[in-house]
């Protein structure tokens, strides 16, 4: 394999790695969404989604380039609709 061969191999992996992230990172802020609406509306909310997405997100960092997400907790949820409704 010539070396611009091998460059474009890893640009495309990269590429890739970072398409993927992006799906997930969209997958888990849908998930937020959805917490922070049903929080907002007084319905129960789990954060459950949420961190099953940042799971797979911290694990897809681990072999690329990708940045990781925090978990998030109940508390943060709460925090953060309460946040919106003063704003």
């Amino acid at each position: 394999m010539s070396v611009h061969e091998a460059i474009s191999e890893h640009s495309r992996k990269q590429h890739e790695h970072l398409q993927r992230f992006l799906e997930l990172d969209a997958l888990r802020e849908q998930a937020i969404q959805l917490a922070v609406a049903d929080c907002l509306a007084g319905k129960p909310f789990t954060v459950e989604a949420i961190n099953e997405t940042t799971r797979r997100i911290n694990d897809h960092a681990h072999h690329g380039i990708s940045p990781t997400r925090v978990y998030v907790t109940e508390q943060m949820v709460r925090d953060y609709a309460e946040q919106l409704n003063k704003g």
